[in-house]
């Protein structure tokens, strides 16, 4: 299956983002061997940059190295995706600021929800970052009536338990970017919650 014939967006309603970056995963699947979902924030304005672009792409870089923090051996994507793991974005296209509006992340959850539906075998989803989490909160009320992530800091939160419907789903960090390689702390916990979603699998 190749994910950017089944996902897409149509009327690009956004106002506040960077239509030129929009980018859905042009890579190809075999969507029963995905066990977890990584779903991390928003294309970089480099398209060079994302996940599964050719030579090394940063976004890649920095995500490998999660995974190694983690104690699993990564060094590409296709690594990744053989641990049973899809990364994907909440957004689809480039921000234009440090943050996108509410409504943005909720336009862009509907074309989520989509490419989240292309698995039919996920057991575990981890949320790297406020925009993850907030599209996953939309998916969540869209589908069963309430948000499954609770208002607060991630660092409070994160030790609970959450699901959607039979999912467990981890409300994480961002791993990409150039603060990730800084943030020491963050980059424990984000080892910490990849570990715990790979581990429950089963």
């Amino acid at each position: 299956m190749l994910v950017s014939e089944f996902v897409k967006c149509t009327d690009f309603p956004c106002l506040d983002v960077n239509k030129d970056c929009y980018t859905v995963p042009n890579v190809k699947i075999e969507p029963d061997k995905i066990d977890t979902l990584m779903i991390s924030e928003a294309p970089p304005q480099d398209p060079n940059d994302y996940f599964y672009a050719q030579n090394n792409p940063f976004y890649m870089r920095t995500t490998a190295q999660a995974f190694r923090d983690a104690g699993l051996t990564v060094s590409s994507m296709e690594d990744v995706l053989n641990l049973g793991v899809y990364v994907t974005t909440a957004i689809k296209c480039g921000k234009t600021g440090y943050s996108v509006s509410s409504k943005t992340v909720e336009n862009c959850s509907s074309i989520l929800e989509t490419e989240m539906n292309l698995f039919p075998n996920v057991k575990t989803i981890l949320l790297m970052g406020d925009t993850a989490i907030k599209a996953m909160n939309y998916i969540a009320r869209r589908n069963i009536g309430k948000r499954i992530i609770p208002s607060g800091s991630t660092y409070k939160i994160r030790k609970n338990t959450y699901f959607y419907k039979h999912v467990r789903v981890f409300p994480s960090y961002l791993q990409t970017g150039k603060s990730y390689l800084i943030e020491k702390s963050k980059r424990k916990m984000i080892a910490e919650d990849i570990n715990a979603a790979v581990s429950a699998q089963g």
